[in-house]
């Protein structure tokens, strides 16, 4: 296994250990993630914001655990930050000297800024946006980091938080206007830049939302990662969690392991958003600790990928690689052929990442089973591409390396997954065009390809015999009517024997 790095994000309700594996330059994935809900800020809001014994002890008690489980992998460096819950207690820096004293363990605290910073390079790397807040609600802060351009132009840190407001307010059963009008309070210190139209989600409360949404819809997929949702759509099921009684809260779509903070975080999820006018939340499913590995990771290269580099790309190419297709080759001819479909205005031309996508990805099934070669790429790509993409743009992808061509709107497949999916004539298309590039170049020598497409004649070109490609585009299914036609160079010797 190659060299592993391991974060440990010490939260003031959770703390979480993450190992990721390097496996180039650009690539990585998760190999391990664990989770405790040390709650290690408890009692501490009442008591000055000094820690407790009680959280204490279950911090030392998952650090512990979280220093045995990295022996388990080649783990190279370690990164362990601590957020709000330390950095508000008096006793916070003797707590770091003690866990170095007793576990060699090195904390390092970081303010809020640091922390809505990491968050935001998480986002900024590994979510299709550009721009937007990112919003973190922690146990005691809520973090936020504004995004122009593909930059990180400011960082806040707000002293509201789910632990926090639940000790100062839900425990005491204090009316829920004197805590929004705590939290709106809170909000006036906010820089009046922060204003946008899209907020980033971060954080246990903003993925227990949309998780809740999902399942409300009955949405095709599991992943929260890039889920998006307009806010005013979901505006009063927000408004009836934060209002509820706790035994009413399964029937809102939430685990009973969020029961204790999520009516506290979704009051400060609404009222923030209220105030940085957000129309649309997109939900990110990394955070701080993903922020502090790419940090180190692309400490060269200013905490970016660079453009051209999608970071799930890289990793599953890493992993599954097929050293003998050559994917540039096969994505220049899909290339040239989709710009001859959209020449004719028969397809938009925005559907051209996703057709490279599925050309780069499709050698992957090879490498378990050559028959089931599609099945396997498109199972592969559905768990492991994730990053920089959206929702429609992981589906189309992915179906586009499952059916390889055939008639996908026949497939019970295609229906659970049609409301994520282009139009059937744009889906036919797409998947012609790729499933003819894979049989053009699957076992041939021959290194180029041209086209024309002439109303409904498609005429392919080439320097070489296509008389295997012949045989295997019998048969293949084509949209909008149209005929395939073959013209090549071949000198057949003459039969003289």
């Amino acid at each position: 296994m190659e060299n592993c790095t391991a974060v440990i994000d010490i939260g003031s309700n959770s703390a979480r250990l993450v190992i990721y594996q390097e496996s180039s330059r650009y690539g990585f994935h998760l190999v391990c993630e664990r989770k405790s809900k040390v709650r290690i800020g408890e009692g501490a809001y009442e008591a000055g914001g000094s820690l407790q014994p009680i959280g204490i002890h279950r911090a030392y008690l998952a650090l512990k655990e979280f220093i045995n489980t990295t022996k388990n992998y080649p783990v190279t460096r370690t990164f362990c930050v601590a957020t709000s819950a330390l950095r508000d207690a008096p006793n916070g820096v003797a707590f770091t000297q003690w866990i170095k004293k007793h576990l060699d363990l090195d904390i390092e605290i970081i303010d809020g800024t640091k922390e809505a910073m990491f968050g935001a390079i998480a986002a900024l790397n590994l979510l299709p946006i550009q721009e937007g807040i990112t919003v973190d609600i922690g146990g005691g802060s809520s973090d936020l980091a504004l995004i122009k351009n593909s930059k990180i132009v400011q960082t806040y840190s707000l002293n509201i938080g789910t632990v926090r407001l639940k000790e100062l307010f839900f425990d005491k059963n204090i009316p829920l206007a004197d805590a929004r009008n705590f939290i709106q309070k809170e909000l006036k210190k906010l820089p009046k830049e922060f204003q946008h139209k899209l907020a980033i989600g971060i954080g246990g409360t903003a993925r227990t939302l949309s998780k809740g949404i999902m399942q409300s819809i009955n949405y095709p997929l599991e992943n929260i990662h890039a889920f998006s949702y307009r806010l005013k759509e979901y505006t009063p099921y927000f408004s009836n969690i934060s209002e509820a009684n706790l035994n009413l809260l399964t029937y809102l779509y939430l685990p009973k392991g969020r029961f204790d903070t999520i009516r506290e975080g979704t009051l400060i999820w609404q009222e923030i958003l209220t105030h940085l006018g957000t129309q649309k939340v997109i939900t990110s499913g990394v955070g701080v600790r993903e922020g502090v590995f790419l940090h180190h990771f692309l400490i060269n290269s200013h905490s970016t990928f660079p453009k051209h580099i999608n970071p799930s790309i890289q990793s599953i190419l890493d992993r599954f690689q097929t050293p003998h297709i050559n994917t540039e080759k096969r994505k220049i001819c899909a290339t040239k052929l989709f710009n001859l479909f959209t020449k004719k205005q028969h397809i938009p031309k925005k559907y051209l990442k996703e057709l490279l996508y599925a050309i780069e990805l499709s050698p992957i099934g090879y490498r378990f089973n050559i028959y089931q070669s599609s099945q396997h790429a498109f199972y592969v790509a559905m768990q492991e591409f994730n990053y920089g993409i959206t929702h429609k743009e992981l589906v189309l992808t992915a179906m586009l390396l499952r059916f390889e061509g055939k008639q996908l709107y026949l497939q019970e497949i295609y229906t659970q997954y049609a409301n994520l999916l282009p139009k059937k004539k744009h889906l036919e298309i797409l998947s012609f065009i790729y499933t003819l590039v894979m049989k053009l170049y699957d076992n041939t020598a021959i290194k180029h390809f041209d086209f024309t497409l002439d109303k409904n004649i498609l005429t392919i070109k080439a320097e070489d015999s296509l008389y295997l490609v012949e045989e295997k585009l019998q048969g293949l299914e084509s949209p909008l009517n149209i005929e395939i036609e073959t013209i090549d160079k071949r000198e057949i010797p003459y039969y003289a024997f």
